[in-house]
């Protein structure tokens, strides 16, 4: 058996794929149910119904979907332009440390002035997280896998050194979490009582741009020919290391924005579980829009919609709730051999 390259992909075989991708994991999420005991067609009514069945529950969708857009976003930015950004985790919290640092108090400002200082410098918190890695990669020729991947660890310490020591709240009864921000600080809610905030729309707002960015403007063209082919790219007089940079900056900046989000509109302050894996879900995320800026949006709802209805399914339905896991885990698997069986044809000796 080997590998041939196909001449070109036609639009038809872009959704079918895909499409093929999605039942794929169904079918194998079915056989995992059933062997729990359970019946799929029940467990997957339970975990839509637990998704999207009430206000209540579209509204949590959302909500979950919303850290995991910006996630999505940094990871998609990246790969496009074979920048294995692995690190979001570590560029989420520190994009939520920068926000504390700077909306506890640090400086006193109206809300329309604060909340945008506060996203910049979280951006720019990010962003030169992932330079770093990014410098290593095209001046010394280092692995970005292994350094964006092993930086997560060192600033989930630091973090955690943090809300022992000079971020630790004197009013938190002992708790390792970080003094709340200030209430101009905060993003507005977005339905009173909800906890839908105004971070959801932030996100779909970057979506927009990114997409924009990478398909009208110079730099995306830039960072789609790096992404087919650098040395061709190089060839053609296309700065590949600036254009990595300049990739670099704007996928950490992307990352941080989740930290940003979570910590003004949702959390209000800072604390070691603040992201229950969301740098990570956010490649699962980028690899099922197929890089797509706008696919992103819809890829995050429906990964936040497996794990929100899960949550309620396991209740009803005697579950255990990880097979939530194991169905997003899934369907990047399927989705990556979608993709493969897109630009290669299987040959048979």
């Amino acid at each position: 058996m080997r590998l041939e390259p196909r001449p070109s992909s036609a639009g038809a075989a872009k959704i079918l794929w895909p499409a093929g991708a999605i039942l794929a994991t169904v079918v194998l999420s079915s056989v995992l149910v059933m062997i729990a005991g359970a019946s799929p067609f029940t467990v997957f009514w339970l975990v839509a119904k637990g998704a999207a069945g009430s206000q209540f529950a579209l509204l949590e969708t959302l909500t979950r979907a919303t850290p995991l857009i910006f996630t999505g976003l940094a990871v998609a930015v990246a790969f496009r332009a074979k920048l294995w950004n692995i690190g979001a985790e570590a560029q989420l919290y520190l994009g939520a440390v920068m926000t504390v640092v700077i909306g506890t108090g640090a400086v006193t400002l109206p809300s329309a002035g604060l909340i945008p200082l506060i996203m910049v410098a979280a951006m720019l918190t990010g962003a030169l997280t992932l330079l770093g890695p990014a410098i290593l990669k095209t001046k010394f020729g280092v692995d970005e896998v292994v350094t964006t991947l092993l930086l997560n660890f060192i600033v989930l310490l630091f973090v955690s050194m943090l809300l022992e020591g000079p971020l630790k709240d004197p009013m938190g009864m002992g708790w390792p979490q970080s003094k709340r921000v200030v209430a101009d600080a905060q993003l507005p809610r977005l339905i009173k009582g909800k906890r839908l905030h105004f971070g959801f729309i932030l996100a779909i707002a970057s979506a927009i741009v990114v997409w924009v960015i990478m398909k009208k403007t110079t730099l995306g063209y830039e960072m789609r020919a790096v992404g087919h082919n650098a040395e061709a790219a190089r060839f053609a007089g296309i700065p590949v290391n600036r254009v990595i940079a300049k990739t670099a900056l704007l996928s950490g900046g992307l990352a941080a924005l989740a930290g940003f989000s979570e910590v003004t509109g949702l959390k209000g302050n800072l604390t070691l579980d603040l992201s229950p894996g969301y740098g990570y879900t956010g490649i699962v995320v980028a690899m099922l829009a197929m890089l797509n800026p706008l696919g992103v949006i819809a890829a995050a709802i429906f990964v936040a919609g497996i794990f929100v209805g899960a949550d309620a399914m396991s209740r009803s339905a005697n579950v255990p709730s990880y097979i939530a896991e194991v169905m997003v885990a899934t369907s990047l698997l399927t989705m990556v051999a979608a993709i493969m069986l897109m630009r290669y044809r299987v040959r048979w000796r």
